[in-house]
């Protein structure tokens, strides 16, 4: 199963366009307030998709990845970075799987529509990252 939440995560970051100009120390993908950043706007997004209930907070979505960008920038990643760690496949994958792991903790049964709902606004009740980005 691939989730669309990824792809579309991937896209809104190549949208805002992550900028910088520095060679940064590390792999991008060790960046650990980037890599979950995006797990959890995909998990919110992958949630307003399947409960017809909820929704995403899509400015609130590209804000959060605007941040992302900065401290991106901040580390001293490169646009080719950036842009290469968004397009790599296994990286996708790894981050899918992240996030199907993180919404089977939270209850969510894939297929099945009330389960993300609950899990959406257990997420918002308890003022999480993925909550803060559903409504």
């Amino acid at each position: 199963m691939k989730l669309a939440s990824l792809g579309m995560t991937a896209a809104m970051l190549a949208i805002v366009g992550f900028a910088g100009a520095a060679t940064a120390q590390s792999a991008l993908k060790d960046e650990a307030r980037v890599r979950d950043g995006i797990v959890q706007v995909g998990m919110a997004y992958e949630i307003s998709e399947k409960c017809s209930s909820l929704s995403a907070r899509t400015f609130r979505g590209i804000s959060y990845l605007q941040e992302l960008k900065r401290y991106a920038q901040q580390r001293g990643y490169s646009d080719a970075q950036i842009d290469a760690y968004i397009d790599n496949k296994s990286e996708q994958r790894r981050l899918e799987a992240i996030a199907r792991q993180q919404l089977a903790l939270l209850g969510v049964v894939e297929g099945q529509e009330a389960t993300y709902c609950a899990a959406g606004r257990d997420q918002i009740a308890r003022d999480t990252r993925v909550g803060w980005l559903l409504r």
